[in-house]
């Protein structure tokens, strides 16, 4: 080993990745602002149980990011494709 080289530098300041249980969940607007779309088409995907999301107390809807990220993901390749055409 030369002795010039130094051991792997690790990041001890760096901000800690939310994990599932941390996550706080969004709002319909909230959603709406990641998925780049309205409130309105947000409603529609959950009436037609297009788009994962929570009930809380009964009416309010709630959403994950973890669950929206592969929903945007399909969203976002879906428009690519019909752009394409």
């Amino acid at each position: 080993m030369n002795s010039k080289q130094s051991p792997a530098k690790t990041d001890n300041n760096a901000a800690p990745k939310e994990s599932a249980q941390d996550e706080r969940p969004l709002t319909v607007r909230d959603a709406a602002l990641f998925l780049g779309t309205s409130r309105q088409t947000v409603y529609l995907w959950v009436e037609q149980k297009r788009i994962p999301h929570l009930r809380v107390m009964g009416r309010n809807i709630r959403f994950l990011r973890s669950e929206l990220e592969p929903f945007r993901a399909q969203f976002k390749q879906a428009v690519v494709e019909w752009q394409d055409q």
